[in-house]
């Protein structure tokens, strides 16, 4: 059966074209104006949701959109594509849990490839622990990186609501555990065009904090002043 896309756009031209785009690739696309039709729309589950975030006169209708989408299908994969390419509001829509932050304008291409990588994704997650191989697991002390389903799990627990940014984070901190990474290096990891260090920090920040919920004493990452991060050797 093929994928079921939603994109909620209020650009008229801008949706017709995702939507052909995606529709010539196998997709079943459905398209919604503006907030209000796609929540009421969007009651059954699809497979990823497109949103814009200025829609219906509203600066943060997708936003606002997102928030409702996850209360009702928290592991719903969704991917912002809008002109608001501020650190804040990237930020902003990766901590709503968001799986990817596109700014516009985007080839058509380039949307195909993205889309399917997080179906790819999403499919890989949804299977259970005993599908995932012993190949897939990348363990550094007591984390373990599943690299195609991009989990992460400290102590057995797995890392909730960890987006795909501070997943690639995990994957470079731990390459050379003991060894500094330095800004630059972390903020290349985010496949964005401008990271500040402060943005890189504020990944930082909220990895410890998911893990801390179930391990308080959690120190594996330590902060190099003005340099940036290691992970620890015995982490």
């Amino acid at each position: 059966m093929a994928k079921h896309i939603v994109i909620v756009e209020d650009d008229l031209d801008q949706r017709d074209n995702y939507q052909i785009a995606l529709e010539q690739r196998g997709y079943r696309v459905t398209a919604y104006v503006g907030k209000q039709d796609a929540f009421i729309g969007l009651q059954q589950r699809p497979d990823l949701v497109i949103l814009d975030i200025i829609m219906d006169n509203n600066i943060d209708a997708g936003f606002q959109l997102c928030v409702d989408l996850l209360k009702q299908h928290p592991q719903l994969p969704i991917l912002f594509l809008t002109e608001r390419v501020t650190e804040i509001d990237r930020i902003l829509g990766l901590r709503m849990g968001a799986w990817d932050y596109q700014p516009k304008p985007v080839s058509l291409d380039f949307l195909a490839e993205k889309v399917a990588t997080l179906l790819r994704l999403s499919d890989i997650r949804n299977l259970d622990g005993s599908q995932l191989t012993d190949e897939q697991i990348h363990q550094i002390g007591s984390l373990q990186l599943y690299n195609e389903s991009r989990i992460a799990r400290w102590c057995g627990h797995t890392i909730e609501d960890l987006t795909l940014t501070e997943f690639r984070m995990l994957e470079i901190l731990t390459r050379r555990p003991g060894h500094i990474v330095n800004y630059d290096t972390l903020a290349r990891s985010t496949q964005q065009h401008y990271v500040s260090n402060n943005t890189v920090s504020t990944h930082i920040r909220n990895i410890k904090r998911k893990i801390k919920k179930f391990d308080p004493a959690f120190n594996a990452i330590q902060s190099e002043y003005g340099m940036g991060y290691r992970w620890a050797m015995d982490g």
